[in-house]
């Protein structure tokens, strides 16, 4: 990732043109045919107890322990924000979404007809049917796959986190000093890399589970054709008298959750912070109605860019044709 190839050049570069005119997608949803969905049972998910990391966490800090390059030394201070966001010294934090930690587990204590209980909450990427995260992405680099999966490229991601600003939960977290906006203008744009889950996309290709499904040991986590998924859930729900998460929020998500106790009642142990999402029922789609205006405003720095990014481009392949022709 070090090195910005043309292949993704050409990527961004299409991403940059397409908000000077040429037509963006309204939406960014995948075909339903092909499309999956993971089920989290709250009534199985026990934490893992016995353990001193969850066997998903776990699972998914090893499948994803070499995603980030090395960090640069003195990371660029961006203008004007100044803002500089640096895990790569606490990559071992597991209690909430980082760069390095894709999946954490929420402990919410309730109260239900005046007996206490302990459920359970693994939290990270919804993976939404119209997710306004790659709607918004300027630069292309991320994508609903017809799998399902929600994915960052980060050989095309600029860190500008506006994927994050429209998340209702604000999942995707950002690595500084690192990706291709080193190669272009480091001090004032971009500012790193966006990394969340990825719903272990390499390994559906593969035909294999992600990561987190194949770990769990009380198969609190399943994984199938959408509509055998929704209708597990629905039934699994309609067993317990529970309740479902994901369906409607944020216009329906690839992530169904049930649980045998309310979500509102589950929201209130949830305390929102960077990292740790709460889990508030009835969530709508950020952008419903400003899809248009987000493309507007986006245009203007992008156009910049593009100049930007043309000329770089240009100046690089003159250089190295240059010193090819020195080797003759």
């Amino acid at each position: 990732m070090s090195e910005i190839t043309r292949r993704s050049f050409l990527r961004i570069s299409a991403g940059a043109a397409a908000l000077t005119g040429v037509h963006l997608p309204k939406t960014a949803r995948a075909e339903a045919a092909g499309s999956l969905s993971t089920l989290i049972d709250l009534s199985l998910c026990d934490g893992c107890a016995n353990r001193k990391i969850p066997a998903c966490i776990q699972a998914c800090r090893s499948i994803n322990r070499n995603k980030i390059p090395p960090v640069v030394d003195n990371i660029p201070e961006p203008w004007p924000r100044k803002t500089i966001e640096d895990w790569s010294k606490k990559q071992d934090v597991t209690n909430r979404l980082t760069p390095y930690n894709y999946l954490y587990v929420h402990r919410a204590e309730v109260t239900v007809d005046g007996k206490r209980q302990t459920l359970f909450v693994p939290r990270r990427c919804m993976h939404c049917d119209n997710p306004a995260c790659a709607t918004i992405c300027p630069f292309s680099a991320n994508h609903k796959n017809q799998n399902g999966a929600v994915v960052i490229n980060p050989n095309q991601c600029f860190g500008g986190a506006k994927c994050r600003d429209v998340c209702p939960w604000e999942i995707p977290q950002r690595q500084s000093g690192v990706g291709i906006y080193l190669h272009v203008l480091p001090d004032f744009m971009g500012n790193g890399v966006m990394f969340k889950c990825d719903l272990c996309n390499d390994r559906l290709k593969e035909g294999k589970k992600p990561g987190c499904v194949e770990a769990c040991p009380r198969k609190a986590m399943l994984i199938g054709p959408r509509k055998d998924i929704e209708a597990e859930a629905e039934e699994r729900a309609r067993r317990m008298k529970g309740y479902i998460y994901g369906q409607k929020e944020n216009g329906g998500t690839a992530t169904l959750y049930v649980s045998p106790v309310s979500f509102e009642l589950l929201n209130q142990t949830m305390t929102r912070k960077p990292g740790q999402p709460d889990m508030k029922p009835n969530v709508e789609r950020r952008m419903v109605g400003t899809d248009p205006l987000g493309k507007a405003v986006l245009a203007a720095p992008v156009l910049g860019l593009a100049a930007g990014l043309l000329g770089w481009f240009s100046r690089r392949k003159t250089k190295i044709k240059a010193e090819e022709q020195g080797h003759v």
